[in-house]
């Protein structure tokens, strides 16, 4: 029987790193986790201990400190594809890289005396701005994304028509509540591409239809969703989503001789519902392999 090294890839998980922009007054606050990996002619070390090749995962950590230092952060997929460029292209033994970057949100402090403060900020929402960019030679995919956009309408959404099959308890609604938090990642072709002007139409082309679909079921709206963005943009090859059905529960206030016209709801964190699926250009090219590793999507 043989044996040998199968597929591998090592690096440094999730580098903080807080890059602060000086080059005016009005400082910008870019706050980053990086995860870097490479991929490429590292049998040795696993099969003997010979470390002659490997970039030591320390070093990677290092490289996104000063390559933020020598050119500042941008957009996250500029500098991904920065990282990725630096180890692929400097270095024959590394074919390949995969870069995964996650910003976190800050926001300006309005005062009460000057409006925005160039220098001071309060953490923004739970939202994340993501990409992962991988690199094989000269092969670049990018995948950018969203995670944890919360989202919620009061009304304009029903669920009904299911099967009452056996163990079927939910009751059929016309009005409900609709709650989600769109985590969503989308494939260019290529990467001539503004990435922030990009990221800004597409997510507010998912807050749209978010709240301007008439919602039959989350699949639909999900649907809706990918489907904007795609019509929009020719450039994305397709988008997947995660979106969990943050389900919230009319309150029976008869016991107590009250009635409750869809007006106080029990918000349930679990179970829940998980909605997931990708939305596609029927003539794109598939990239399975950049889609390896980034849990969560179909």
């Amino acid at each position: 029987m043989g044996i040998s090294l199968g597929v591998n890839q090592y690096g440094k998980a999730e580098v903080r790193m807080v890059h602060v922009d000086r080059s005016g007054p009005r400082h910008r606050i870019t706050d980053v986790t990086v995860t870097s990996q490479l991929r490429g002619d590292f049998a040795a070390t696993h099969e003997t201990g010979d470390n002659s090749a490997v970039i030591a995962t320390d070093t990677q950590k290092n490289t996104v400190y000063a390559l933020a230092r020598l050119g500042g952060v941008g957009a996250v997929e500029d500098f991904a594809l920065r990282m990725a460029r630096h180890f692929v292209d400097g270095f024959d033994q590394v074919t390949g890289a995969r870069q995964e970057v996650a910003q976190h949100s800050w926001e300006r402090i309005v005062t009460s005396e000057g409006g925005e403060h160039d220098h001071a900020f309060h953490r923004g929402s739970g939202e994340t701005r993501t990409t992962v960019v991988t690199k094989t030679g000269d092969h670049e995919v990018v995948i950018s994304g969203i995670s944890d956009l919360v989202v919620l309408k009061s009304t304009g959404s029903e669920f009904h028509g299911f099967p009452d099959v056996p163990y079927t308890s939910l009751v059929e609604t016309d009005d409900r509540i609709l709650a989600t938090a769109v985590t969503a990642r989308w494939r260019y072709l290529g990467t001539d591409v503004d990435w922030d002007k990009a990221h800004g139409s597409v997510r507010q082309i998912l807050l749209d239809r978010f709240a301007l679909t008439h919602s039959l079921s989350l699949q639909q709206t999900l649907y809706a969703m990918g489907e904007g963005v795609l019509a929009a943009h020719p450039e994305i090859a397709e988008i997947r989503f995660s979106m969990p059905n943050k389900h919230h529960f009319l309150v029976d206030l008869s016991p107590w001789g009250m009635d409750n016209p869809n007006e106080v709801w029990f918000a349930a964190d679990r179970p829940y519902g998980l909605i997931e699926a990708a939305v596609v250009q029927d003539d794109a090219p598939a990239e399975d392999a950049a889609w390896a590793g980034i849990a969560g999507f179909v």
